[in-house]
Order: C-alpha cells, then sequence, then structure tokens
C-alpha cells in the first residue's frame, strides 16, 4: 500500500504540473498509458476482454471516467493536497447511495464521523483562500461520482477480473478525453508527451499495488495507510510545486481523515 501511494502520488504531482494541458487531454493521456498494460496482461493471460457483466462494466467506465475527468479538472483551481483530501471523501456518498440502492445500514455513530469529515470540507473552503469555488464544486462533484463507483463494483463483486474492470474504466476515458479534446487541445511542448504518458503508468502501477495490498493483508489495516497519500501530496506540493498551505488547510485536511478512518475503525470492529 506505500509502494501505492507513492504511485498515486507520482501521478498527482505529473497531473498538478501539467495543468497547462486541459482535464481533457490529461485524461486522455492517462488513460492511454494505463491501456498499454491493461491490454497487455488481458491478452498475456488469456482473460476474455469484454467480460460477463457488460452493462455493468460500462455504467462503471462511464461512472469512472466522468469522476475522473471532473478531479482533473478541479486540480487546475487548487493545491493537489487539498485536491486529493476533498476527493476521500467519497465514502459520504457511497454510504447514501449503498443505503438507497443496496438496501444497506448505516449506523448513526457513523454519519458523526462522516459529519466530522465534511466538517473539514468547510474549514477547508471557509479559511483556505487558495481553493476556488468552482474547484471545490467539480471535486465535490467528482466524489458523488466516484461513491457511485463503488456502489456499482459491489455490484459487479468477483465475477469479473479487476483488470477487466479497469480497462473498461481506461477505454472508457480515452474515449471520453479523446473526443473532448478535439474541441480544446493545446499543442504539446518538449518531453511532455513522456510526463503525459506517466500519468497512465503512475496510475496502473498505483491500482495493481493497492490491489496486491488487499489481498495480502486486512482491510483495516491496509486502509489506513492509503491516507499517506495526503501527506506525499502536500509534501510534493510544497517541495516540488510551490505551493502554500495555511494552518487551516491543515486543520480541514485533519478533519477530513479523522473522520474517514474513524468510520473505517468503526465498520471494521463491527464487521458494519
Amino acid at each position: 500500500m506505500v509502494l501505492s501511494t507513492i504511485a498515486f502520488t507520482g501521478m498527482n504531482g505529473l497531473l498538478k504540473y501539467l495543468t497547462h494541458y486541459s482535464g481533457y487531454q490529461l485524461v486522455f493521456f492517462r488513460s492511454v498509458g494505463s491501456l498499454f498494460f491493461t491490454f497487455g496482461f488481458l491478452l498475456s493471460h488469456r482473460i476474455p476482454i469484454l467480460g460477463t457483466n457488460r452493462k455493468l462494466l460500462i455504467l462503471r467506465g462511464v461512472l469512472g471516467s466522468t469522476s475522473m475527468l471532473l478531479f482533473f479538472i478541479a486540480v487546475h483551481y487548487m493545491p493537489i493536497g487539498s485536491a486529493v483530501a476533498l476527493r476521500y471523501i467519497a465514502p459520504i456518498f457511497a454510504a447514501v447511495f449503498a443505503i438507497l440502492y443496496l438496501k444497506e445500514n448505516v449506523k448513526p455513530i457513523q454519519w458523526l464521523f462522516f459529519i466530522i469529515a465534511f466538517t473539514g470540507v468547510l474549514v477547508l473552503k471557509g479559511f483556505d483562500n487558495n481553493i476556488a469555488p468552482i474547484g471545490l464544486f467539480f471535486v465535490l462533484l467528482a466524489s458523488v461520482f466516484s461513491g457511485m463507483v463503488y456502489i456499482v463494483i459491489r455490484k459487479i463483486g468477483l465475477s469479473e477480473h479487476p483488470v477487466v474492470i479497469v480497462n473498461y474504466f481506461m477505454c472508457t476515458a480515452a474515449v471520453v478525453g479523446g473526443v473532448l479534446s478535439i474541441f480544446d487541445w493545446t499543442p504539446l511542448k518538449g518531453t511532455d508527451l513522456i510526463l503525459l504518458l506517466s500519468l497512465g503508468i503512475f496510475g496502473y502501477f498505483g491500482q495493481v499495488f493497492m490491489t496486491k495490498a488487499f489481498q495480502m493483508g486486512e482491510t483495516n489495516v491496509i486502509a489506513p495507510i492509503k491516507y499517506i497519500e495526503v501527506v506525499f501530496a502536500i509534501l510534493v506540493g510544497i517541495g516540488f510545486l510551490g505551493e502554500t498551505y495555511s494552518l487551516w488547510s491543515f486543520v480541514g485536511i485533519a478533519l477530513i481523515i479523522s473522520g474517514l478512518l474513524l468510520n473505517l475503525w468503526y465498520k471494521s470492529k463491527n464487521k458494519v
């Protein structure tokens, strides 16, 4: 999981560095960079590329692509550490969708933890002048769609190979990003093509390492390590991208992570 967070941090750092390109282009190259690995894996292991639950797989691809695009656009309007922290409130929306569509129960104390996390969002927006309102809107909407993705993946269950699911996601994102880029294309400069494709390389290995981590260890032990990504993102933002964070920024980020970690701890303890 540590390797996964490092890989995703590399992707997020490059993402912020390359914001002189549109979100559409970033989505396109992020997807194309990963497709080389997903198609290679599926073909080499003779795994059916189309899968069986094709409607759900396409839905997952559409929802995931929408979430990715919204997040990539949001990064243009705020520090990368804040964007990553705000994206992590997706489990709150996933819990709501789970109640509506999967008839799952969420305990009252879990809502308290979600309120703590969402208070962090309010603190970030209320006191951090580096976060533009439009950026907050995009990242929150990205989290809503990410919450929907969790539900669709739950519906798919173990009936599909994880790489098949990721491949549908990347194919859909490549089409969406590619088509929309036609209307907002910035000519590539210097070695930026390598950096843009590296988004997909970092993203792919981040997903692979994360999947492997959950296969090898218990969720309640492994999952909290994922939040180190926020710390790494802040360090990259300050050290390499020249970003600045106020004290209130750290308070807001701490509230978001604390609320989500408390919910994760409660779920693991009570098997919710």
